[in-house]
């Protein structure tokens, strides 16, 4: 099934930094595209996966679950640690409760962690009727998109579909449980606004992480998808400036705008 224009996959080689990133429920890479491309330019190595059933149809993400979103995720971070001395993970909304568990599972494997408007539950009476709804009702309305910049639009799914969402659901329960077991750095990003994820799944993911290290910031300018909203620019350096933080050598191996350019178009070509 050929992917959606824009929801392409993202790598580039850089120096000895890494960057995962992962994207949200029933959206894709190009969420995070500006966001990769930037840390690219600054010299580090930078991974920016295509979720399985993501990017397509609804359909081909009917048949997929949590299991199989963070195996994906999980295999790329394995890669950069074999590629680089320090990894670092991001994400946006499921790819935040993505990042969350990786952070968990992986230990000093991960030396930090930025997660935007990460999400902690599947929220309304509809979520505690998922079990069963979901095999009377294919899918539900979208949720992508929920950008307050005018002329913003994420590509992604305009249908959620609902044995992906019971999976998600599932996925957001098992998590919490391991939210103790992060004691990495973080960074967390959310916005005051967000007509998808609740300011509640921040609160409970911050009260319940063993980070001491902890940053948190208000993107007061933006909806759920910040990372394409009017707070985009801040949400890169803020997480550039914490990475420098806790990686001193970071920017040093410095790369153009024009090849980083090229092995876009070489990741993204098949």
């Amino acid at each position: 099934m050929p992917v959606l224009p824009g929801a392409e996959p993202y790598r580039h080689e850089g120096g000895e930094v890494g960057v995962l990133l992962c994207h949200g429920f029933t959206g894709s890479p190009q969420s995070l595209r500006p966001w990769a491309r930037y840390l690219a330019e600054r010299g580090l190595t930078v991974a920016l996966p295509l979720l399985p059933g993501h990017g397509t149809r609804w359909e081909d993400m009917q048949l997929t679950g949590w299991q199989d979103w963070y195996a994906e995720v999980d295999r790329e971070l394995h890669a950069l640690r074999e590629r680089c001395a320090q990894v670092f993970v991001l994400g946006l909304s499921m790819g935040g409760t993505l990042t969350l568990r990786l952070a968990a599972k992986h230990g000093d494997g991960v030396s930090g962690i930025v997660v935007v408007n990460p999400s902690n539950k599947v929220h309304g009476l509809s979520a505690y009727a998922l079990p069963v709804l979901r095999h009377l009702v294919p899918t539900a309305k979208g949720l992508t998109s929920d950008i307050k910049k005018e002329g913003g639009v994420e590509v992604g799914y305009d249908r959620v579909p609902l044995h992906a969402a019971h999976s998600l659901r599932n996925f957001c329960r098992l998590v919490d449980g391991e939210l103790p077991q992060v004691t990495q750095p973080m960074l967390l990003l959310r916005s005051p606004e967000d007509h998808v994820v609740p300011p509640a799944d921040s609160a409970r993911i911050l009260s319940r992480v063993s980070s001491t290290d902890v940053t948190e910031i208000l993107l007061e300018q933006s909806y759920h998808v910040a990372t394409l909203d009017n707070d985009a620019e801040r949400i890169f350096e803020e997480s550039y400036a914490f990475i420098a933080r806790l990686a001193p050598g970071v920017g040093t191996e410095t790369t153009g705008a024009g090849q980083v350019g090229q092995q876009e178009g070489t990741a993204t070509g098949g």
